[in-house]
């Protein structure tokens, strides 16, 4: 898990990590592959959810979730249309598939845009800022889908937020990033990280304290 204050620069990683922007110097490694020069052929097994959702607003769900399919496969459309069900189904949307962007809730196409992610079913997942503009109820239960879905896929999740009860429920290993030290001031199990830091600023982070 990617965390910290806003503007310290946790949004950029992940686009640096998925190819977006090219990192000011050095390389970047992703499944083996350099994410820059290789992005295409890593592309297909990666699932992206941006902070929005991101969906296209003239399809439908079920439309939404096809297109990495219709992309990145040969399937027939009849297949295309059964694997993109069965990822809705997985989210919690099956009722949903014909429904527009429009006609759901935040929380509803953050959970559209997971299944999105995972329609070529890639061993690595992106999430930035999951449970950004919702309700504390609504955030919960995306921490719940995302557990449950590692466990039940295998799937490596990585995700960007400053949420603190998202990162005490989900997160196995956090790096902790800071605008001032203009990088990495942190890594680590967060139990850990908010019970022996010594870093004032990861301190205050975990304990939600005003330095």
């Amino acid at each position: 898990m990617i965390l910290g204050g806003s503007g310290c620069g946790k949004s950029t990683l992940m686009k640096q990590l998925i190819g977006l922007l090219p990192p000011n110097s050095g390389t970047i490694e992703v499944l083996g592959h350099d994410i820059v020069r290789e992005r295409a052929s890593v592309l297909p097994s990666i699932g992206v959810m941006f902070q929005s959702g991101a969906l296209f607003g003239s399809m439908t769900l079920l439309e939404n979730v096809m297109l990495p399919l219709e992309i990145y496969t040969r399937l027939a459309p009849p297949a295309r249309a059964s694997v993109a069900r069965t990822k809705l189904g997985l989210v919690g949307l099956g009722e949903s598939a014909d429904l527009l962007p429009a006609e759901i809730s935040g929380g509803m196409a953050k959970r559209a845009g997971i299944a999105r992610a995972l329609a070529l079913d890639p061993p690595l997942l992106f999430l930035d800022e999951p449970g950004a503009g919702l309700d504390p109820i609504t955030s919960a239960g995306l921490d719940k889908l995302i557990l449950e879905l590692r466990e039940a896929l295998g799937v490596t999740f990585v995700v960007v937020t400053h949420e603190l009860s998202s990162i005490m429920t989900i997160a196995d290993r956090c790096i902790m990033l800071d605008r001032d030290a203009q990088g990495l001031i942190a890594e680590g199990r967060p139990d850990r990280l908010k019970a022996e830091s010594a870093n004032p600023i990861v301190h205050a982070f975990f304990h939600r304290e005003v330095l």
